[in-house]
């Protein structure tokens, strides 16, 4: 099987993050494929929800749900040795990946890790790392690091779970970079109170998912193509992204299904391919 290639992936993705780490005007985000999006901004670097492995590959080799490549690999975490923070919204493995998480703190010794907080003890025994390590954060809370300010959101997948203190089990981070903002929703469908929640934060650009619930896959689902077009459009975002596809044969979406229903609802999007980037408010 031909994976799909790479927009740019390893010598060149490095060069392209480096050359643009100077850049003082707005903000640059890079898709590394299913949820994980590079954010770099004033020189540094935040890594939501990466999976730059092949390990659910060989977990659920010769089972009944085999987790078949689609797309190449953008790059080694081992070679991210510039990255500030990272991020989990959740405990699926595409989205906290101890593969992929810990080579990444052996490249960034200060490397700092957001999750939420509910999650930190099944963080720990899948990273390897104290319990301490991580800092927490629930939705209605809200963390600044490096000069970033995340608040928390809650992300229903398939449902809005708590632990026993009340913290979310499923999150979705609004970053604040100056004067931007981006809506990372982790995994999530859409649920009551939802508009009501993101509209406020004056979203710039959402990345949302778009490869629909469907509980023959047997996994948790997300929004389809064309929810998170609506779902864009009604929060005010000024830029919808689609992520989680082109991943897992059996787990997919053909974004130009979200790119039309985009058009019909008559918001901004990109499509973004693996390892591209996309600057935002580059005219100063």
């Amino acid at each position: 099987m031909t994976l799909i290639p790479a927009w740019q992936k390893d010598d060149a993705l490095l060069a392209d993050i480096r050359r643009s780490a100077s850049e003082t005007r707005g903000f640059r985000l890079w898709w590394l494929g299913q949820s994980g999006f590079l954010l770099q901004w004033q020189g540094k670097h935040v890594l939501f929800d990466p999976y730059l492995s092949d390990s659910l590959t060989a977990k659920y080799a010769n089972t009944d749900k085999p987790h078949v490549r689609l797309s190449e690999r953008v790059i080694d975490p081992a070679r991210l040795d510039m990255i500030d923070i990272v991020t989990s919204s959740h405990n699926h493995t595409d989205h906290l990946d101890g593969e992929t998480l810990r080579p990444l703190r052996r490249a960034n010794p200060r490397l700092q890790f957001l999750i939420p907080e509910a999650n930190r003890t099944f963080v720990s025994e899948r990273t390897q790392w104290a319990p301490d390590f991580p800092l927490g954060i629930s939705d209605g809370q809200r963390v600044e690091m490096e000069g970033f300010v995340f608040e928390g959101v809650p992300a229903a997948h398939n449902t809005i779970e708590r632990d026993e203190n009340g913290h979310a089990k499923y999150l979705g981070l609004v970053v604040s970079c100056g004067s931007y903002r981006v809506y990372h929703s982790g995994d999530t469908l859409w649920y009551e109170g939802m508009i009501e929640t993101l509209r406020p934060f004056g979203v710039d650009v959402a990345l949302l998912p778009i490869n629909g619930n469907r509980p023959e896959r047997g996994v948790a689902g997300n929004l389809n193509y064309e929810e998170a077009a609506r779902l864009g459009k009604a929060i005010g975002a000024r830029l919808t992204i689609p992520h989680h596809y082109h991943l897992f044969a059996f787990n997919t979406e053909d974004p130009q299904n979200f790119a039309r229903a985009a058009r019909q609802q008559g918001i901004a999007y990109r499509v973004l391919a693996h390892g591209e980037k996309l600057p935002v408010g580059m005219e100063g």
